[in-house]
């Protein structure tokens, strides 16, 4: 099969090493379409989107639209005459009309094991949750929410102290070498497309930061995980007289009866870290950032900020 005309969306860093796979297989990558430019810092100061940086630097034209689904812009596309579209965290659900261009259809990576983790936020979720694998699949893109079907699927495990940008890095390397295969299956006419059974699905919804707060009523390992997968966006985070306090590394600790304080209780706080008791067990925090000041060990926040054994975290108040 000759080099395909291939038209790419995608926005984020996580799509970048999927692009430069394209574009090194030598693929015809015809046109990226991305999200606008978004105001970003202090200053609001327009930024472009990771993808659109990596395309203008391989000289491939952008487009921009803030719908997919406006008719103007499906007519572009059509006159593009692409073989086949491929979708990586675009950002926007693609209409039929567009997904019926292409011959090869459209292909999207997904950063799940499919069909679990539908979805905005799949990394998120399978660390919050206790996942100890996941992985990336590929997929047929249907009018469904990432309930096309499924192409090929790479798996990987996942470390019990990793957080959501490690496991970010590791899955937006292993999608690209995903699509890789995929595209060489589909070249060879092995490419054969297998339906996602609903019933072991599960939603992945995107992010608010109010999902942050800590419920210190749940376990150690709980918390351990939701701490990960907030980690580093939204954030976990609690209240320390008043002030938000992020929560950025914990462990579990094993100290015996430590669940016979109220969840919450400060137990000890030094330069080793400081416990805090919840449901079952307690947590260390290792590193973490009160309102207004940056990110520091429990040990160099403690040396200006004393907090006291018998202290209640979670109380806004």
């Amino acid at each position: 099969m000759d080099s395909l005309r291939v038209v790419f969306m995608g926005t984020p860093e996580f799509a970048c090493p999927t692009l430069q796979k394209l574009i090194d297989r030598g693929e015809q990558v015809i046109a990226v379409v991305t999200q606008p430019d978004r105001p970003k810092g202090r200053g609001q100061k327009m930024v472009p989107p990771p993808v659109k940086v990596l395309a203008e630097k391989n000289g491939i034209g952008v487009f921009q639209p803030p719908k997919v689904r406006a008719p103007e812009f499906i007519d572009i596309v059509k006159g593009m005459n692409p073989d086949l579209v491929v979708v990586v965290a675009f950002g926007q659900i693609l209409p039929k009309a567009l997904l019926d261009i292409p011959r090869f259809g459209c292909i999207n990576v997904h950063a799940s094991l499919l069909p679990r983790y539908r979805g905005a936020a799949p990394l998120n979720w399978c660390i919050i949750n206790g996942e100890t694998e996941t992985g990336v699949t590929t997929m047929l893109m249907d009018q469904g929410l990432d309930t096309g079907a499924m192409l090929v699927k790479k798996t990987t495990p996942i470390d019990p102290e990793e957080d959501t940008k490690s496991l970010h890095d590791r899955l937006s390397v292993l999608g690209a070498e995903t699509l890789s295969e995929t595209l060489d299956l589909l070249a060879s006419g092995q490419l054969h497309p297998e339906k996602q059974d609903d019933a072991l699905s599960c939603y992945a919804p995107m992010l608010k930061k109010e999902f942050g707060l800590i419920d210190w009523n749940t376990g150690p390992q709980t918390i351990k995980n939701m701490v990960r997968g907030m980690s580093p966006w939204p954030g976990a985070f609690t209240w320390l007289d008043g002030k938000l306090l992020k929560i950025c590394k914990v462990r579990v600790s094993g100290t015996a009866g430590a669940d016979m304080n109220a969840p919450g209780t400060v137990l000890r706080a030094d330069r080793e870290g400081i416990e805090v008791a919840c449901t079952g067990g307690s947590i260390i925090i290792d590193e973490l950032q009160l309102e207004g000041r940056k990110r520091l060990s429990a040990g160099d926040l403690l040396a200006g900020c004393k907090i006291l054994p018998g202290t209640i975290l979670g109380n806004r108040d």
